[in-house]
């Protein structure tokens, strides 16, 4: 099986997980870290109406989607929880230039390269300005500017489409096992990467193996 396109993630891969992130806030607070990411995230590895889906999606607004995730942590009793105060460290990540090599060696090597991201319209102004996208990848599916995210098969289908490749050909690339998933049951290879930087290399030998460069 040859491989012609190689899709990545951005959060989580080139740069570090909002996952991530938030456990170490959690672990910080004294607070339950998976009861943290239920409330904040939902159930990721699905598409629910949990309102960080919806915001993904591009149905509501950040501040909708915040207001509900405020809302919801303190209906049982529990603490207050502000997502973006939890996540706030994640506006000084660093690029994992490691990866942004790899990508760039892909794509001069003739290989197609695509980031296909779940994502709020109103981070755009956080995360594209760190990486050179037109250098990079031959197309960027932004979920909350098509009303589809990961795991729904729908966006991987979009992704390959407009990158006009078949899934058999391709490969992907994420830090959450559920979009892992979702990416295989369309007949991709995928990768799943650990939430450490740790974890990079061990996670771009896989993807060596599999692409063959």
């Amino acid at each position: 099986m040859s491989t012609r396109a190689v899709i990545f993630d951005f959060g989580g891969v080139f740069i570090d997980s909002p996952f991530d992130a938030l456990v170490a806030a959690a672990e910080q607070r004294d607070l339950d870290p998976q009861h943290l990411l239920d409330v904040v995230f939902g159930p990721y590895d699905q598409d629910t109406d949990h309102p960080w889906h919806r915001l993904e999606r591009g149905e509501i607004s950040v501040v909708e989607a915040r207001d509900e995730i405020v809302a919801a942590s303190v209906a049982d009793g529990g603490p207050e929880v502000d997502p973006f105060v939890l996540l706030a460290e994640l506006s000084g990540s660093e690029i994992r230039h490691d990866v942004v090599d790899y990508c760039r060696s892909l794509r001069d090597a003739g290989l197609t390269t695509g980031l296909l991201t779940n994502n709020a319209k109103e981070f755009e102004t956080f995360w594209r300005p760190l990486l050179p996208l037109d250098e990079l990848f031959d197309d960027v599916v932004d979920s909350s500017a098509v009303g589809l995210r990961k795991p729904d098969a729908r966006i991987y289908e979009l992704s390959l489409s407009r990158l006009g490749v078949d899934a058999a050909d391709a490969v992907f690339i994420d830090d959450a096992a559920g979009n892992v998933e979702g990416a295989r049951a369309v007949g991709m290879q995928a990768v799943l990467i650990g939430p450490h930087r740790s974890d990079v290399p061990a996670a771009l030998a896989q993807l060596r193996d599999i692409v063959g460069r």
